[in-house]
């Protein structure tokens, strides 16, 4: 396979009148740099006509590149399978909707050459709706909570990385797949630079509220044991404050305060008791249905069709 310089790699989803556009803009600023390079386009089963666009521009031009996934699999596998037939030197990752845009791409590289392996985006005033805005708030609090690390809100997929990053990258089988915790494990010297963020191209956001939810659990249970340091302290303290309970309760009968036993008190106890085991083991079952869905080692995406790429991987 060809190497080339650039790769640019973009899943598509529900884009069937945003493909031209982002290709057209891709191709006028990426030019300023190199026309050594691909356009990488993933079409994570789209339920429009988004495949059928990415066919019309593959014909065009022959350095844009199209993946078709056998289903839905979700925006972090389609971007595992756009790392994984990308050949370029430097390989940009970005939305389809125009959010992020093609015009920061020089900016980007230039500052890739002063020595970086990452170059990640922190959206200015981003252009998203208050649902959005306040579902990506809670769940980066949550997580910089459980994992023990910060993680900021307006950091954007929207990025530029080295041949030897993404070679790292496709090494990683995790079955649940979260883009920038894998991207910040690998290490690798990066930074950050700020960027405008434009109001969507067309259309609205597919994250639904399930969706973001199911995410933010996948990620969160499949990178931080704190759940489960949460529950062990739990059950400490329940265990401790059942001991002053105990205590209490025997005060009370040896000076002749209790002449019933208190069938309120038992029947607090067992609920209590009984909804912690339950929440406590609902809790490990999570994290054992993981490890499940690893050990089978199903692949994490299925590649339908290609087009202008090789079977080839690099």
């Amino acid at each position: 396979m060809k190497k080339v310089h650039l790769s640019i790699v973009s899943p598509v989803y529900k884009a069937e009148n945003i493909v031209e556009e982002l290709v057209k803009e891709i191709i006028q600023n990426v030019s300023k740099i190199t026309e050594d390079f691909e356009i990488i386009l993933i079409n994570d089963d789209s339920p429009d006509n988004s495949w059928e666009k990415i066919q019309e521009a593959c014909i065009k031009d022959p350095r844009v590149k199209g993946i078709k996934l056998s289903r839905n699999f979700g925006q972090h596998y389609a971007i595992s399978a756009g790392f994984k037939y990308a050949n370029g030197k430097w390989i940009i990752l970005m939305d389809c909707d125009l959010q992020d845009r093609p015009d920061e791409i020089p900016n980007l590289y230039k500052k890739a050459q002063e020595g970086y392996h990452i170059v990640y985006t922190r959206r200015q005033k981003r252009q998203d709706s208050f649902f959005k805005k306040l579902s990506s708030t809670l769940f980066h609090n949550v997580f910089s909570y459980l994992s023990g690390s910060k993680s900021d809100k307006n950091l954007a997929n929207f990025g530029i990385y080295n041949r030897i990053v993404i070679n790292e990258f496709n090494k990683v089988g995790d079955y649940y797949r979260s883009f920038f915790t894998i991207m910040n494990s690998l290490g690798f010297r990066k930074c950050l630079i700020d960027v405008p963020h434009s109001e969507r191209f067309e259309g609205k956001s597919s994250y639904t509220f399930s969706k973001l939810l199911k995410l933010s659990f996948d990620i969160i249970l499949s990178n931080t044991n704190k759940p489960l340091i949460l529950t062990v302290k739990l059950g400490i303290f329940m265990s401790t404050m059942s001991i002053f309970f105990a205590f209490y309760n025997l005060i009370l009968y040896l000076t002749g305060h209790v002449n019933v036993p208190g069938f309120t008190n038992t029947i607090i106890s067992i609920w209590l008791v009984g909804g912690l085991n339950i929440f406590i083991l609902g809790v490990v079952g999570l994290y054992v249905s993981r490890i499940f869905d690893q050990v089978k080692g199903r692949p994490i995406f299925i590649i339908e069709e290609l087009i202008n790429i090789n079977d080839k991987i690099v």
